[in-house]
């Protein structure tokens, strides 16, 4: 039953690890071939891996683990997805449902631990309930707002035989609204045809809702004229090499994105939740514009930030409306007060917020990532990153021209996830050049899948920018907490290279700029699995950064961009 429920939802690929309670399914996989099975060497590298092959596919990811320690393993894998509205499947194993409360041998009460953690969760304890479960269980993961669900399997159950049912359509109770209120999207292109300083806020809802979603947006982008910004989540729904990008915003975005918010008459949120990292401090926030939100989960409207114009819908069909109902108009915009606004934004991009000096004998982490994106950007890749310092850097440095090319751990920023992810994305694109960016300390974290990378021979590249620090926190700690770096290095790191050939990978290291081409080229050709060590500055601070608490027009910028204004802290307090 569940093999064939995996068969018939279209599964492909299964990222797991046996038990003793899920053996009966582990059984059943050897005796078919529709399905690969990767076997990872942890169960939370299994849910990131679902994650990254997920948000690389726009399919459900599938995990299988077993029971107790297996299925408390998949939490941090599970709530990362919840965060960021990734839809994957993850099947667990149970004692027989006669042992269930008895404390038995890795028993855990998988629903009860997992219910804060997924959208909805099932414990299944009759057989011919089995199959109608795990095809409700991909709808819930894939309608509406996307995110985790798990079926929770009793022993006994996967033994038993019963009546499998296929999948049918539009049976279940779960029916996401997904076409917007037509008054209030008249309402929002009234606002649009008026708008002085208008700006396009979106997220990772636009990925999210499909490919068609990102060239509505890039429709309605180039027909407005009107300026567009993104969250961490939404890069690449609007092309970085567009005429109307700011880049990203937020905490670490830039001086020119998040002035245009801060100034704004007009805010179009599209498939973004207001999260605390893009917002500052909520009473500062964008106080000058009027609020529209676009976004298929109402819980989302008016939970973080009052919004004038709620429109809940799927961003594809809003999206849609929008563009028929603004040109039934006539097309309008406000040309004249437009042309101003840009004029404005142009002078703030002359500031050049990533702008950094690379020079000696060190390589900058900049630098490491500006070659990356010139070698790299004209390949069929893929970007993924653990979390941290170079995570920011990546989303800064790196340009995205299309959507579901880059996977990042955002809402619960989780050490660990790239490699893994990373692994993900290789499966579901073998062909692809797959470069996870990763910190040294990030990447220690989920290490042992190197064995599962090299088992498979996936050619996943790890990218580590090793400045031998907790980069982001020893950030922190300079800058607010009077330079008292607690904890936030490691004094017994591994010799990568020689870790990369323990496994039977390829080690790369780099400390010179002057080799940092070559050894990227590299990385590139090999044919196989590597660890690229790049050795960077090690108290490189990462900037534009909006202090906690502070409002978007506070930014602090580093010494570059801040000749001849009054420095603070190695910044600079715009």
């Amino acid at each position: 039953m569940i093999v064939q429920a995996l068969i018939d939802q279209g599964v492909d690929t299964v990222f797991g690890y046996p038990g003793g309670a899920v053996l009966p399914i582990y059984d059943e996989i050897f005796q078919q071939n529709a399905i690969r099975h990767i076997l990872v060497r942890h169960e939370q590298g299994a849910v990131h891996a679902a994650e990254g092959y997920a948000r690389a596919t726009g399919k459900p990811g599938v995990v299988l683990v077993t029971s107790g320690p297996g299925a408390t393993n998949a939490v941090t894998g599970l709530t990362d997805a919840l965060m960021d509205s990734i839809p994957i499947v993850v099947l667990t194993g149970q004692v027989p449902t006669f042992m269930i409360g008895s404390d038995a041998f890795q028993e855990a009460d998988t629903v009860g631990i997992t219910r804060p953690c997924t959208k909805h969760n099932w414990l299944v304890k009759e057989t011919d309930a089995l199959p109608g479960v795990l095809h409700e269980a991909f709808h819930v993961a894939t309608q509406g707002r996307p995110g985790p669900v798990l079926v929770d399997i009793p022993k006994d159950v996967q033994f038993a035989t019963g009546t499998y049912a296929e999948p049918k359509p539009s049976v279940s109770h779960y029916q996401p609204k997904v076409k917007g209120d037509m008054e209030e999207i008249t309402e929002l292109v009234a606002a649009i045809e008026k708008a002085k300083k208008p700006v396009f806020y979106t997220g990772g809802g636009v990925i999210n809702s499909g490919p068609a979603a990102s060239q509505l947006l890039r429709e309605l982008v180039k027909s407005t004229g009107f300026p567009i910004t993104s969250t961490l989540m939404g890069l690449g729904s609007y092309p970085a090499s567009g005429e109307n990008w700011l880049g990203m915003l937020g905490m670490h975005g830039l001086y020119q994105a998040n002035m245009a918010m801060h100034d704004c008459d007009l805010m179009i949120n599209i498939g973004a939740r207001f999260d605390d990292r893009i917002t500052g401090r909520i009473d500062a926030f964008s106080p000058k514009s009027i609020k529209a939100h676009i976004d298929i989960d109402p819980s989302s409207i008016n939970k973080v930030i009052k919004t004038d114009i709620p429109i809940v819908g799927d961003v594809g069909h809003v999206l849609e409306d929008i563009l028929k109902v603004w040109k039934s108009r006539g097309r309008k915009t406000n040309s004249e007060a437009l042309a101003k606004w840009w004029q404005q934004i142009e002078e703030w991009k002359a500031i050049d917020c990533l702008k950094f000096t690379q020079s000696g004998k060190t390589i900058k982490p900049q630098h490491a990532l500006v070659r990356l994106e010139e070698l790299t950007k004209k390949h069929d890749r893929y970007i993924c990153t653990e979390v941290g310092q170079h995570q920011m850097w990546a989303a800064q440095y790196l340009g995205f021209e299309d959507p579901n090319r880059w996977m990042t751990s955002g809402g619960l920023g989780t050490m660990g996830y790239g490699f893994p992810a990373s692994i993900g994305v290789q499966m579901a694109h073998p062909d692809a050049l797959v470069i996870n960016v990763a910190g040294e300390a990030s990447w220690l974290m989920n290490m042992q899948e190197m064995g599962t990378a090299v088992q498979y021979n996936l050619p996943v590249k790890q990218f580590i920018l090793n400045n031998e620090r907790l980069g982001m926190v020893r950030q922190w700690q300079e800058l607010l907490h009077g330079e008292r770096y607690s904890q936030s290095w490691s004094e017994a790191l591994p010799d990568f290279v020689k870790l990369a050939e323990a496994f039977g990978a390829k080690g790369i290291l780099c400390s010179d700029p002057a080799d940092l081409d070559d050894a990227i080229m590299e990385m590139i050709n090999y044919d196989g699995p590597v660890i690229f060590d790049c050795l960077v500055e090690k108290h490189e601070n990462c900037f534009p950064m909006i202090p906690s608490g502070k409002a978007h027009n506070e930014m602090l910028l580093g010494e570059a961009q801040t000749q001849g204004v009054i420095k603070a802290d190695g910044a600079v307090m715009v």
